[in-house]
């Protein structure tokens, strides 16, 4: 097995401010030439140091999972490539709860995130030219999970090889909030006639909540260019991770009707009309995806960067590392209904080194990552 997925790695706590310097996010094709590493490249494997416990191991051999969901205590994961639903049972064993027959993705499409409301299974889904938000009833009991025909949600959110954004998520206020990239048409992003480079917020069926910040329309929030993260805190206060070009990759607080920026400004630009994010990373130390808000933290699972940071909400500026060089790439970390974090590995999407075991579902105390 690879030594750094070992049950008995260290795990990384030091803390670290808003980096410097250029790289370009392994969610991008566009490298420049002087980046450090190109996509499909490692960052470099560092020495991991600390004395805090290593994740539990849940489950191994997935195969380009994107996220995890919850249905009756049931962990539901989507795998990209394969289109498949895995249900995790409680020995460890995955089963096939069913199959998103029309995701077609094609690079950093196909089957992307899910969630869970009132007996249904969202899905946002790659197929074709577009990007849509699908829902199905789940059916049976734990063990034996399956899934009902597709209804559209939202259809219509323009999809390319990269960008395509695909979080999606209740809030505290029941309405689902999803992140689009801007697949690759950079000016999408600042046109709010466009789903792509936005936060979308809508119904459950995928109407325009009447207090959406654009009357009439989905927006929440716009000039975006690949969010791949969102989640709230006890306040009710929404944050996004979002990859960057080739300089910064973003944390940001969202407001109602906010412009982001992208393809104007990139990362802390101090500009008047955009929203600055609250911290920025280089893109080799982070390349961000999913996040989660645990024990007054916000923790985030980067891909490039193969590692767990993270940000206490009391000091947003400010983060740790945990999971260092030791577990390869990161795409999501939700919370679990016992309380722990859950993480997924992403080292068999193209881009990472998988070891034999690989990829993975973790368990971490968010008290031991503190």
């Amino acid at each position: 097995m690879n030594g750094r997925r070992r049950l008995t790695a260290w795990i990384a706590a030091a803390a670290i401010t808003a980096g410097a310097g250029a790289g370009c996010t392994p969610e991008s094709p566009e490298v420049p030439a002087a980046s450090p590493a190109s996509p499909g490249e490692e960052a470099t494997r560092g020495t991991a140091t600390g004395a805090d416990s290593a994740p539990e191991v849940l489950a191994t051999g997935l195969d380009a999972p994107w996220s995890i969901a919850f249905h009756n205590g049931t962990a539901l994961i989507s795998e990209r490539d394969t289109a498949r639903i895995l249900e995790l049972g409680g020995d460890g064993n995955l089963r096939e709860a069913g199959t998103i027959t029309d995701a077609a993705g094609r690079g950093e499409g196909g089957l992307l995130g899910i969630a869970v409301q009132d007996g249904f299974l969202y899905a946002y889904v790659t197929a074709g030219a577009e990007n849509r938000i699908e829902r199905r009833a789940l059916t049976g009991s734990p063990g034996s999970l399956a899934l009902g025909s597709p209804d559209t949600v939202l259809d219509g959110i323009p999809a390319g090889p990269t960008h395509n954004g695909g979080r999606i998520a209740f809030g505290p206020d029941g309405q689902l909030y999803a992140t689009t990239g801007d697949a690759g048409n950079r000016d999408s992003a600042q046109d709010t006639r466009s789903l792509s480079g936005k936060i979308l917020r809508m119904t459950p069926d995928g109407g325009v909540p009447a207090d959406n910040p654009l009357p009439g329309s989905l927006v929440y929030s716009y000039g975006h260019r690949n969010p791949q993260g969102i989640a709230w805190d006890a306040d009710g206060v929404l944050y996004a991770s979002e990859f960057g070009q080739n300089t910064w990759d973003e944390l940001n607080v969202i407001q109602p009707g906010g412009n982001y920026g992208w393809p104007e400004v990139e990362g802390i630009a101090g500009v008047d009309g955009y929203v600055d994010p609250v911290q920025q990373w280089a893109p080799d130390q982070a390349s961000p995806s999913g996040i989660a808000v645990a024990g007054g933290s916000l923790f985030i699972a980067n891909l490039r960067g193969e590692r767990l940071r993270q940000v206490p909400l009391d000091g947003l500026g400010t983060s740790a590392e945990h999971l260092t060089s030791w577990y390869g790439r990161l795409r999501d970390v939700v919370n679990a209904p016992d309380g722990t974090l859950w993480i997924l590995t992403n080292n068999t999407d193209g881009r990472g080194d998988p070891g034999l075991d690989d990829d993975q579902v973790l368990r971490l105390d968010a008290g031991e990552a503190g």
